[in-house]
């Protein structure tokens, strides 16, 4: 992996000073040396004082920096110092190490590791580069992580390859570390979050399998659930659906348009039985199934995917969260909560807000805020990287 020298122009060392992790291309004064994607590089101030050391790229964000000051990131040891960090922190809220749990390790800038999700099911971590030059160092990482865990993990499993760019995902293979003799990558595993049981599919799932960012919120939901009709909207795996049935709800509807998905949701339903309630299944388009069905639920969930990735999407985002969220607000009974989510990073919290408040005033329905909703504490945000706070959600009591 190639050294190069990247120096900024005047003005443009501040937001690094002020530990923001991005440097941007129009910040680059100068490079010595010809990079290609992914090279290590250390980047300069205009009078030639280090400021830090990350991962070059051609594109809008040029540098993705690892680390404030001088580091060799290419060495086993800063990997092993970086994974420690953050296995700490998560002991401070949970036992990352307890048999069958599940929690997310890495979440990129928030631990100091910009381009990199690393989630642990049990004995087994799913690794996800979103860069190129993190992807270069995949094996330092996957060695890293079995250090680290001193023996606990069974496998490493490397699932760049929908995260990266296609240019460079289609010349890489898919795969993972063996730790174990025996161990069946293939198969799907069990594990347990707040005493609810989920099956893992972190080959053909979405992300790395499954949602860990809105555990505290389902464990929210579980307060509101016992005796009450409930709607999942977009109900992937049936998180949401698993926790209202475990916590005493008498009817569960799950929706979701992806029939792979609701597979997997009858599958972990069926795994957290008994339960009193009943459960049933859509495979229908979220907004249809709102506009059609006549139901009025006790509490409804509305957990869509990102409508915008990118700030030219933004607008028509917003005019989606609205219309969906206008039928979602119809569909809650009076005296009815609703929460209602948005994961798309360029719609932040106050957008968010006032798109939501458009949409109630459209419904003509009077709403209450009962709780403002975030990722989970092993989803950290840098407070120097607001950007990383892309999960916001409200509780809503509908009169």
């Amino acid at each position: 992996m190639g050294m190069i020298k990247i120096f900024l122009k005047p003005g443009k060392d501040v937001p690094v000073r002020r530990f923001h992790p991005w440097i941007f291309s129009g910040a680059v004064a100068r490079v010595e040396g010809r990079p290609e994607d992914g090279d290590i590089a250390e980047v300069y101030d205009r009078a030639g004082k280090l400021l830090g050391v990350g991962h070059f790229h051609h594109g809008s964000i040029a540098v993705r920096l690892l680390s404030f000051g001088p580091a060799n990131i290419a060495e086993p040891g800063f990997w092993e110092e970086k994974l420690r960090n953050a296995l700490a922190v998560r002991a401070l809220f949970t036992d990352i190490t307890a048999a069958g749990g599940a929690c997310r390790l890495v979440h990129g800038e928030g631990d100091g590791l910009s381009g990199l999700i690393v989630d642990v099911y049990g004995d087994t971590a799913v690794v996800q580069c979103h860069s190129i030059g993190m992807h270069r160092q995949v094996e330092l990482i996957a060695g890293a992580l079995e250090t680290v865990y001193e023996g606990r993990l069974r496998a490493v499993y490397d699932k760049s390859y929908e995260s990266l760019p296609v240019r460079y995902a289609e010349t890489q293979s898919n795969g993972y570390r063996r730790v174990s003799d025996g161990y069946d990558i293939a198969a799907r595993h069990i594990v347990l979050e707040n005493g609810v049981s989920f099956r893992i599919d972190w080959q053909t799932g979405q992300k790395t399998g499954f949602f860990l960012d809105q555990r505290d919120n389902r464990q929210l939901l579980s307060r509101f659930a016992p005796g009450k009709s409930v709607l999942n909207a977009f109900c992937y795996t049936g998180g949401f659906s698993c926790y209202a049935l475990r916590a005493g709800a008498r009817l569960v509807h799950s929706v979701d348009i992806s029939q792979r998905a609701m597979e997997l949701c009858a599958e972990n339903v069926k795994l957290n039985a008994p339960f009193s309630g009943t459960h049933e299944g859509y495979t229908e388009d979220v907004l249809r199934f709102l506009k059609q069905h006549t139901q009025r639920y006790e509490v409804a969930v509305v957990d869509p995917p990102a409508y915008a990735k990118s700030l030219d999407k933004r607008h028509n985002a917003v005019q989606g969260y609205k219309r969906l969220n206008v039928e979602a607000i119809k569909s809650v009974a009076p005296g009815g909560v609703l929460f209602t989510f948005s994961c798309s990073q360029v719609v932040d919290r106050e957008l968010f807000y006032h798109t939501i408040a458009a949409a109630a005033m459209e419904a003509g329905r009077p709403v209450r805020v009962l709780h403002h909703l975030s990722q989970g504490a092993d989803h950290p945000v840098s407070l120097f990287h607001p950007e990383g706070s892309y999960l916001k959600g409200l509780v809503l009591k509908l009169d």
